[in-house]
């Protein structure tokens, strides 16, 4: 398999992709690579392969397009070797809909030697029609296929969702592909793997838009940490989950489904069916073998969705337009800055940044990179000439933090929520041992935590925290326990245990970790030793309402209600005993 290195050709200001790429394009596939043109050089001259007749705009003074009239001689890499990130296209100081490698030379003389046609081929506005016009994966009329695109033309509410974030990555998705000549059909699949949402975390230890595990996600060079995930880094996650396809591609001579179907269920699980089909002499095709139910359903998905976007009338749909021009740029930061300070150079919101730059789990960016933010277009020259203007200092803050008595390296880390590794980096120290008394340097948020809405902690915070049916109780890890281990203690599932706590159910437990449980109602069980959840019998004083005693204990009316009992319109009378079900570390003593 040939990959290529160079970008996709987009349209500049009327210009054809064709001539600002200096490439023709391939009249069966519209494939936009070089390496095509290099071995058919004669299609230059094919005005169907590509047409040399276009408009251009009155400038005041004319282009001149330099070098497109013969292509060059291009050296295609290995097929052993995947793109690396940095060959790919970067997209960091263009225009909307502006191709890469286009070279232009204004001129004063008047341009001679082109011809101009009004009917040369444009990009088209939407991309949903860019990706059509790159589809090659062959839409066959299975049942398996049917099943899927009923279901997707059935449920428009999905679909629109999952239209409305693809607007943030999905010209980039398909610029990528471009660049590697793939198949566009795979621009789709984040909406099978995650319905475009780079937060989605699976029961299988799966992250981000190509929901990659947490081995796979390593062996592709992704880096894992406390500050970051590159699982759900867009850029990152994208070079890697192009790298493993390409890889799957040739692993198995060329073929995409099987390709898809192993980016699903490993490349072990499809070849062991392969050698089962060979013994019995049977076909080898996607379509014909035994594969876990999910993965037979997983490549027809991606034809079903490819079929919609080709034929939304067909089908009954209508999908929203989804502009064919960068969301995003991407700006280099020379360093760790706090995020909150980006979105203010940037002049956006907090959340937008977060939604662009997912793989930053904490307030900032991570201290060893990467280095970069991806920040909306219109916003790239505000923020890249104010990043560039600010002072160091003012990137990241610090505090001047006095050693308590007994306090340890990794209890001041937890406080101020940053990490051991960054303390000691930051204070110049050789281990974690620490005295009393002595000053260390800490960075800190420059806004309260709850500002960082998207952060790692702020997640798992509203997750924990979302209105459930039953009691809710907190248990705090200890040694030696499991996730299996609680579940059957509090009589729920480990499935459920481990969705309530943002985790999948094969995730390790930390020491001090605290879980939140929901039981069905208080028992002996939900009063776990763990637990800081504790009843409280309280006998009502005059003056007392249920709005009062629930602000005093920090509980719910409704919850109130429920413990006890109390229908809406039913008052408390002095010296009624009510029940209650506190966290104790929520209590002030106030």
């Amino acid at each position: 398999m040939v990959t290529h290195q160079w970008g996709a050709a987009v349209a500049l200001d009327g210009i054809p992709p064709a001539c600002q790429d200096r490439a023709p394009v391939c009249p069966k596939t519209r494939c936009s690579s070089r390496a095509w043109g290099a071995k058919n050089p004669g299609a230059l001259a094919d005005k169907d392969a590509m047409t040399g007749h276009f408009q251009i705009p009155s400038l005041g003074a004319a282009l001149l397009l330099t070098a497109c009239a013969a292509p060059p001689t291009v050296e295609a890499p290995p097929a052993s070797v995947p793109v690396a990130a940095s060959q790919t296209p970067a997209f960091t100081d263009m225009q909307p809909g502006a191709s890469p490698g286009a070279t232009l030379v204004a001129s004063s003389e008047p341009v001679t030697g082109i011809a101009f046609d009004s009917n040369a081929h444009l990009p088209p506005d939407n991309l949903w029609q860019a990706l059509q016009e790159n589809f090659r994966l062959t839409q066959e009329d299975r049942p398996r296929i049917a099943v899927q695109r009923k279901w997707y033309a059935s449920h428009p509410r999905y679909m629109q969702r999952v239209t409305e974030r693809a607007r943030r990555y999905a010209w980039y998705i398909h610029q990528q592909l471009e660049a590697r000549d793939m198949p566009a059909e795979i621009a789709l699949l984040p909406i099978v793997e995650s319905a475009y949402d780079p937060f989605a975390y699976s029961h299988g230890r799966a992250a981000g838009l190509w929901q990659f595990i947490p081995g796979t996600g390593k062996r592709f060079g992704l880096a894992q940490n406390w500050w970051y995930d590159g699982r759900r880094d867009i850029p990152d996650s994208t070079t890697a989950a192009l790298d493993y396809l390409q890889y799957l591609h040739e692993r198995f001579d060329g073929d995409w489904l099987l390709a898809l179907a192993a980016y699903n269920s490993g490349e072990g699980t499809v070849m062991a069916a392969q050698r089962h089909n060979r013994k019995k002499g049977k076909p080898t095709t996607f379509w014909d073998l035994n594969l876990p139910r999910e993965t037979r359903a997983y490549v027809p998905k991606l034809i079903a969705l490819a079929e919609l976007v080709s034929r939304p009338a067909d089908f009954g749909i209508e999908l929203e337009p989804v502009p064919n021009h960068p969301y995003f740029r991407i700006v280099e930061t020379q360093g760790q800055i706090d995020l909150a300070v980006a979105a203010e150079l940037a002049g956006i919101d907090l959340e937008a940044l977060y939604r662009l730059n997912p793989g930053f789990n904490q307030w900032a960016t991570a201290p060893d990179g990467p280095h970069r933010l991806l920040v909306p277009a219109s916003a790239a020259a505000t923020f890249r000439q104010a990043i560039a203007q600010l002072p160091p200092d003012q990137r990241i803050q610090w505090n001047r933090v006095k050693i308590r008595q007994g306090e340890t390296l990794s209890q001041i880390a937890s406080r101020y929520h940053t990490t051991i590794n960054v303390l000691e980096t930051a204070n110049q120290l050789r281990g974690s041992t620490i005295r009393a008394g002595k000053y260390l340097m800490v960075p800190v948020a420059s806004q309260a935590r709850e500002s960082y809405e998207l952060s790692a902690a702020q997640r798992l915070s509203r997750k924990q925290n979302s209105k459930r049916n039953g009691y809710k109780t907190r248990h705090v890890v200890r040694n030696g326990d499991t996730l299996w281990d609680l579940s059957r203690e509090y009589k729920v599932g480990v499935r459920s245990l481990a969705s309530w706590n943002g985790m999948a159910p094969g995730d390790t437990l930390r020491v001090g970790q605290t879980l939140v449980v929901w039981t069905g109602k208080m028992s002996p069980q939900s009063m776990h030793p763990g637990s800081q959840v504790r009843p409280v019998h309280y006998t009502v004083h005059k003056g007392d309402s249920l709005s009062r005693i629930a602000d005093r204990f920090n509980v719910t009316v409704s919850d109130l209600r429920r413990w006890n009992t109390l229908s809406e319109g039913r008052y408390l009378q002095p010296g009624q005993h009510i029940k209650l079900y506190v966290d104790v570390t929520r209590q002030t003593g106030a």
